[in-house]
């Protein structure tokens, strides 16, 4: 990882401590992301509490949604939330062909249709500005529901906020793949309308 836009703060007190330990039994080790975030708790605790809550949503397939993750994290170039969100494919034992082909998904032969609608959705969503259109819409909602197409809308839209804040903050991968023997994310495509 290269050094981070802002050093990151030293964690330390008793919720530092617990902060510590909960990363590194998550994780494996406590990420120099979370010194970045220390120097602020508020949004350190709002963005992982929130976080936390989502990660509990059951209306939507969580392929999709993680699928949905990386493929913005793929179009911003947060490499942290690309190589995290590979990680945690494996961990939820998804198809990891899938999951280290979202980079170069408009390429790739391993997606459905419907998930090829859901990766489309995911960067239009991401695009400045959007490009979500009624069509992309109306075919997701027939094919999930609205239930889980609100809770797809709602991750992607918490996926922008998480990569959008690491690379502006300088924040990169802490190889969380690459500790756990996943073979390397291809470089991103850029489609059409790439931000």
């Amino acid at each position: 990882m290269t050094s981070t836009r802002v050093p990151p703060a030293e964690i330390t007190g008793f919720q530092g401590a617990v902060v510590k330990r909960f990363a590194r039994k998550a994780l494996g080790t406590v990420p120099a992301s979370l010194g970045v975030l220390w120097h602020n708790q508020r949004v350190l605790r709002s963005t992982a509490g929130l976080g936390g809550k989502i990660k509990k949503w059951d209306a939507c397939d969580e392929s999709l949604k993680t699928f949905a993750h990386m493929a913005v994290a793929s179009l911003v170039g947060c490499s942290w939330c690309l190589d995290f969100n590979y990680f945690e494919a494996h961990n939820k034992k998804l198809d990891m062909d899938k999951a280290r082909e979202v980079p170069r998904w408009r390429e790739s032969d391993v997606f459905t249709p419907l998930e090829r609608d859901v990766l489309a959705y995911a960067e239009a969503m991401t695009h400045t500005e959007p490009t979500v259109t009624d069509e992309m819409v109306d075919t997701l909602l027939k094919r999930l529901g609205p239930a889980a197409l609100v809770e797809l809308t709602s991750v992607i839209a918490f996926a922008n906020l998480t990569t959008r804040t690491n690379v502006a903050l300088g924040i990169e991968s802490d190889g969380f793949a690459a500790a756990c023997g996943l073979k390397p994310l291809p470089e991103p495509s850029r489609g059409p309308g790439a931000a």
